[in-house]
């Protein structure tokens, strides 16, 4: 694999695709609904084989710990926005940190016009802020690739901002109370097709169990564990496959299915709840 050609493939990609994040900023939905606005790295690392000249590109993904809600679910690290502060810090990015954001990523980025260029630094900002609280991967070890489409999850009234990043060198990992452990999945995993399925879930309110399905990528962690990518966070990954590599995934088997009982505080507590926020979910797909 020539990392270096797939790097620039990725940039220009990212640079050219249709983005939005100017217009979806403000907090608003069509409804003038309040809703939380979020920034988020997805990190990408190349992972060297036994010689220098062969590896392959994984994703870093976070898996939430039990002390927070969503436990057990995989994503990048990020947050959210933290207007003044995010502030500060991408005029620190964009004036006085070139290791991060420079070359034509920086190049595509200014292309877009004041408004966009802003908006994307300051989710940067905020991606790379939260990225260090969650687990002190440092600013310099970031370069910035570009920017993904916004992500909306009614379910949460918020809106993410995703930012793909380049991991340049392994780093001693600290977490903090919301992230159990870092997930390395390979760009190559979602080319094989066995590695697909849906995953139910239930509530534990429910008296069938019939489940809510979602497709997933299963895949099988350095500790032998199953870890099932789903959701939003599987969703901006699919975006990332299909802007950059004209990918699509392939069909799922009907039963290939892995089945999870939600924990009570999954989403809210309340179990009365349970059927209307699950409903939701279904329309983030």
């Amino acid at each position: 694999m020539n990392k270096d050609a797939i790097i620039r493939q990725i940039v220009e990609r990212l640079g050219t695709a249709e983005i939005n994040y100017h217009e979806r900023t403000g907090g608003q939905d069509g409804r003038h609904e309040k809703w939380l606005e979020a920034g988020v790295l997805i990190p990408l690392f190349f992972k060297t084989g036994q010689s220098t000249d062969k590896g392959e590109f994984v994703f870093l993904l976070s898996k939430r710990s039990a002390a927070v809600s969503q436990s057990g679910d995989l994503s990048g690290p990020g947050g959210k926005l933290e207007p003044f502060l995010d502030r500060f810090l991408r005029f620190f990015i964009v004036r006085l940190c070139p290791s991060i954001l420079n070359g034509d990523a920086l190049m595509y980025a200014r292309k877009r016009g004041d408004a966009a260029f802003d908006s994307i630094t300051l989710f940067l900002a905020n991606a790379v802020r939260e990225s260090w609280e969650e687990i002190r991967l440092s600013p310099f070890n970031i370069r910035f690739l570009g920017p993904l489409p916004p992500y909306s999850l009614r379910l949460f009234t918020k809106t993410i901002f995703p930012v793909v990043g380049l991991v340049e060198k392994k780093w001693n990992f600290h977490p903090n109370r919301e992230v159990d452990k870092i997930v390395e999945i390979p760009l190559e995993a979602f080319c094989n097709e066995d590695n697909y399925g849906f995953f139910s879930i239930y509530s534990p309110a429910d008296e069938t169990e019939t489940g809510w399905k979602f497709p997933c990528l299963i895949h099988e962690d350095n500790d032998g564990k199953e870890e099932i990518l789903w959701g939003a966070t599987f969703n901006i990954i699919m975006s990332f496959l299909e802007i950059v590599f004209d990918f699509k995934p392939p069909q799922i088997h009907p039963q290939k299915i892995i089945t999870r009982v939600l924990h009570p505080d999954y989403l809210t507590g309340n179990l009365k709840r349970r059927s209307k926020l699950l409903d939701k979910i279904l329309q983030d797909r």
